[in-house]
């Protein structure tokens, strides 16, 4: 099995992140993996991630926003949350130039990178995959924080639960229609936000995350082509 190396991400002179790059033999491509809003890289959901597409060819650069980096639990806002996307996303072509990007990450993690790519396009990415994307607050439908995605000219795969409160269907399905051809949604039935099945699916969260995992998996294969 791959294992993570440890590594430093500038994002300017006196600010300096985490990261953890996993590099599996015969790589086919990097996902650029952010974190979600209350747990870092290191959280159980990205660490099997990182090592499930290790075992499928795709290496992945996990790293930390600069608010998980110092401790705190308000996340950074949008201007610094950008300005770690791009970082990691030069790191990652810095230690793998060979291999074609993939960016996103788990629910804020890939929401800031999609407003980075829709600000200016991140150098090298293919594509961008959403592990459960944050469309709006809990109990709140709406497609307002999705309107930036218009200006992202790259294929996105979203990566969503059906039970997701923070994407009701609703609100996801017209959106992706909208989108149009660069768009593969693909629903996982039963599923929260953490991709959480409960015990009358009669499905595991195991079963769940391979199927996740998988689809990412086909879908970059398909964007690296």
């Amino acid at each position: 099995m791959a294992t993570a190396t440890a590594t430093t991400i500038a994002l300017a002179d006196d600010v300096r992140v985490s990261g953890l790059l996993q590099t599996p033999p015969r790589a086919r491509a990097c996902y650029v993996m952010a974190h979600g809003a209350g747990a870092g890289m290191t959280h159980r959901f990205m660490t099997a991630a990182a090592a499930g597409l290790a075992d499928r060819g795709i290496a992945t650069l996990r790293y930390q926003f600069p608010y998980m980096e110092r401790g705190s639990k308000r996340p950074d806002p949008p201007k610094i949350a950008h300005a770690a996307v791009r970082a990691a996303v030069a790191a990652a072509l810095a230690a793998l130039p060979k291999l074609p990007l993939i960016a996103g990450g788990k629910s804020f993690g890939g929401r800031m990178t999609s407003q980075a790519q829709a600000a200016a396009p991140l150098p090298g990415v293919r594509g961008l995959a959403f592990l459960g994307f944050p469309l709006h607050p809990a109990g709140r439908p709406s497609a307002e924080r999705g309107e930036h995605l218009f200006d992202v000219q790259v294929p996105m795969l979203f990566l969503q639960g059906t039970r997701d409160t923070l994407a009701a269907v609703d609100e996801l399905r017209p959106l992706c229609e909208k989108l149009g051809s660069r768009v593969t949604p693909k629903l996982f039935a039963d599923a929260d936000h953490s991709f959480h099945v409960p015990a009358w699916s009669g499905r595991k969260d195991a079963e769940v995350f391979d199927e996740l995992l998988d689809a990412l998996t086909a879908w970059t294969d398909s964007v690296i082509g």
